[in-house]
Formats: structure tokens, C-alpha cells, sequence
């Protein structure tokens, strides 16, 4: 059976009708919304400082289907700035700074995202891949292309002030 190990850094804002299993730090300034679920099924993860977890989001740090040993499944690391939009689903193993997971997009456990991307609203990323810096995902056939500017980010000031 799997003990809950959640650490919510101050400054941070977790919904009591959030759904965490596992081991899980939150990073100062990150906002988990009402059912939302962070599942840290393969190991620990940490997420970020300012970090937008909106409704319905899926967070799952799970093996990848060949892998069966968890002693070898690094810590799931959720950098800082990014944002998680209604029900989009995310089991990527690395996730850097300033990423935007729009609605209902999903990233597999094969994918490692790095800083300033973009996985456009209902797009699915499942093939194994890094995904360099400032790339878009986007349209019905997920089309990917390097993005000019970054994505912009809410502060949780700016978050406080709407």
C-alpha cells in the first residue's frame, strides 16, 4: 500500500477537493484547483514554484509499459511557471519552465518537455521525444513548430488580480 508524503512549500494554494496520492512537494506559489489529481505512482514528484493547475487536470508519474523495475524511475521534476489548463492529461517524465498544457491536450510517459513549449488544446503527444525549447504543438493534426515569442506566463499576482 502506498502512504500520501504531500509537502505544500508556503505560499502555496491546494484545494481540499484536489486529489494527491504519493509522494508530492509543492513549490511556493502553485495553485491546485478543485479535482484535480497529482498521482505519483512510479516515484516521487515536484512540482515548481508558480505553477497554474487548473480543474480536471491529470498529473500521473507512471512507468513506461517496458519498464517493470521502480527502483530505476527517476523523481518526476515540475519546473516553475507552467501552466496546466481543464483536463489536459500529462505523464511526461521531465517537465521544464514556463510549458503550457492546453485543454484536454495529453503528453505520454515517453515525452520529456522542455522550457516555453506549447501542447496545443486537444493535441496528443505520445511518441517518444525531447521537445526542444519553444516548440508548439497545434491544429487537429498536432502539427509542431518553433514558436517566435514564449508562451506568456500568469503570475499569481496576476492570477489574484483577475
Amino acid at each position: 500500500m502506498q502512504r500520501n508524503n504531500i509537502k505544500v512549500i508556503p505560499g502555496a494554494l491546494v484545494c481540499e477537493e484536489s486529489k494527491l496520492r504519493g509522494d508530492i512537494t509543492i513549490g511556493a506559489g502553485t495553485i491546485i484547483h478543485p479535482n484535480a489529481s497529482i498521482i505519483a505512482e512510479a516515484g516521487p514528484i515536484i512540482i515548481g514554484e508558480n505553477c497554474l493547475i487548473e480543474e480536471q487536470v491529470k498529473i500521473i508519474h507512471r512507468l513506461p509499459f517496458d519498464q517493470q523495475n521502480k527502483d530505476t524511475t527517476p523523481v518526476l521534476i515540475i519546473g516553475s511557471h507552467n501552466v496546466f489548463e481543464v483536463d489536459c492529461t500529462v505523464e511526461a517524465p521531465k517537465i521544464g519552465n514556463h510549458n503550457v498544457f492546453e485543454s484536454k491536450c495529453f503528453v505520454g510517459n515517453k515525452v520529456t518537455v522542455s522550457n516555453g513549449c506549447i501542447i496545443g488544446a486537444g493535441c496528443k503527444v505520445t511518441e517518444e521525444q525531447i521537445l526542444k525549447e519553444n516548440i508548439c504543438i497545434f491544429g487537429s493534426n498536432c502539427q509542431m513548430r518553433e514558436c517566435i515569442d514564449k508562451p506568456a506566463v500568469s503570475t499569481r499576482k496576476q492570477l489574484l488580480l483577475i
